[in-house]
């Protein structure tokens, strides 16, 4: 899975996925919608491959943290709505898939957006397993 051509462009909704660039800027597509739009130089945006969530140890990719929570999920979306589920419950099921990660670093809007992410990438098949971590998870299986 590569998250490094999708896109979080400020004061646009949803995710976007890079279409093309231009000269002053890029051609990007509303995951959501399917719009495309341009965006310009001077807009604040932030690809989701150089995401990062806080561990007490490190960080972790979001790439990482998305496929965490689709093997969690067995490939399905969350069953609650991000935007308007209590804290709780988003953390819970963030402790469930990255234990150890920073609960001073880490806040509500953060996990908020998070699985309100891992909606959208799942609705529009962007999330996929890496064979390697796939592989990896079966041999920790084989040896339980």
């Amino acid at each position: 899975m590569d998250l490094s051509n999708i896109l979080v462009i400020a004061g646009k909704p949803d995710l976007s996925e890079l279409v093309s660039q231009t000269k002053g800027g890029a051609v990007v597509s509303n995951l959501v919608t399917g719009q495309k739009y341009p965006v310009f130089k001077n807009d604040r945006i932030s690809s989701l491959g150089e995401i990062r969530l806080f561990t007490e140890t490190d960080e972790r990719p979001l790439e990482e943290v998305m496929q965490a929570i689709f093997r969690k999920l067995e490939g399905k979306p969350t069953d609650f709505d991000p935007k308007k589920a209590e804290s709780k419950v988003m953390f819970d099921l963030l402790g469930d898939v990255l234990p150890d990660y920073d609960r001073e670093r880490v806040h509500a809007s953060d996990v908020k957006k998070l699985f309100s992410w891992y909606n959208v990438l799942l609705s529009a098949g962007k999330i996929t397993l890496d064979e390697e971590t796939s592989e990896e998870n079966q041999e920790k299986e084989e040896n339980q």
